[in-house]
């Protein structure tokens, strides 16, 4: 492959990335209601692309699962005490309108919605510092995977489901990510909890990955969707974020997010 031909897809792949980082702040920083609202909106989003990849010719039917996410992940945003119902609801709406695929359905919208959630959970119970360094965790896996693995290449991955991920662009994708728990960690106050928590949502960011990856293998489709130039569909971006998000929201759920020296 040509160099070229090899950042062929850079420049679009930063403009949309401007974009979606200049949105997302604004509703990271002001938090509350409007926050809530962009994520119910990319969990829509999200899951009308995958019952779109799912079903392609159930249009209509992706159309109204989409609302129902979205409105069901700021339903559990505005009443977090019944999320989980909440939440199942629309996975279980889909069993009966889907007319295949609907266990890959089930486990993947409730994926979806579940990190939704989590997202909103950590920015309002939390704050938007531990949302910050969420974001920043998976920002940097991503980035620098994708330079490394464009300058370094080698060994692939999992070629068999992923491609074009290589050792190089995953283990940097750790190593970044351990640099952002060390930075946020000491403007803190936490100790190395925090550096080996990052590493694991990097680790679960990735699978994120791999896991949108074998969907979209298994139907056959290159991107979820055309939505954002240079990155495909929402899912072909927020795959990693989904997976974070599960990750932490168990750290949560279980633990607690670090607040002092481990």
């Amino acid at each position: 492959m040509s160099t070229k031909g090899r950042w062929a897809d850079l420049a679009p792949r930063l403009i949309s990335a401007v974009v979606m980082l200049f949105l997302g702040g604004i509703a990271v920083v002001a938090g509350g209601l409007v926050f809530d609202v962009l994520i119910a909106l990319c969990c829509g989003g999200l899951v009308w692309e995958l019952v779109r990849m799912l079903g392609p010719d159930q249009r209509a039917v992706a159309l109204q699962l989409g609302l129902l996410g979205a409105a069901a992940t700021l339903a559990a945003a505005l009443w977090p005490q019944m999320w989980m119902p909440l939440l199942v609801a629309p996975a279980l709406v889909g069993l009966s309108q889907l007319s295949q695929r609907r266990l890959y359905y089930f486990g993947f919208s409730l994926w979806i919605l579940i990190a939704g959630f989590g997202f909103v959970w950590l920015r309002n119970v939390f704050g938007m510092q531990w949302m910050l360094w969420l974001i920043g965790v998976v920002v940097v896996t991503d980035v620098a995977g994708y330079f490394a693995g464009k300058i370094f290449g080698g060994p692939k991955f999992w070629p068999r489901v992923s491609p074009k991920k290589t050792w190089s662009g995953t283990s940097a994708g750790w190593l970044a990510a351990a640099l952002v728990g060390i930075w946020f960690g000491h403007a803190q106050g936490v100790g190395l909890g925090l550096v080996v928590l990052s590493v694991l949502v990097s680790m679960a960011s990735q699978a994120g990955d791999v896991a949108e990856s074998a969907l979209k293998r298994k139907m056959g489709v290159k991107d979820s969707s055309a939505l954002i130039p240079g990155h495909g569909g929402l899912f072909d971006r927020f795959d990693g974020m989904l997976g974070a998000s599960v990750m932490v929201l168990i750290f949560l759920t279980f633990w607690g997010l670090p607040s002092g020296t481990l």
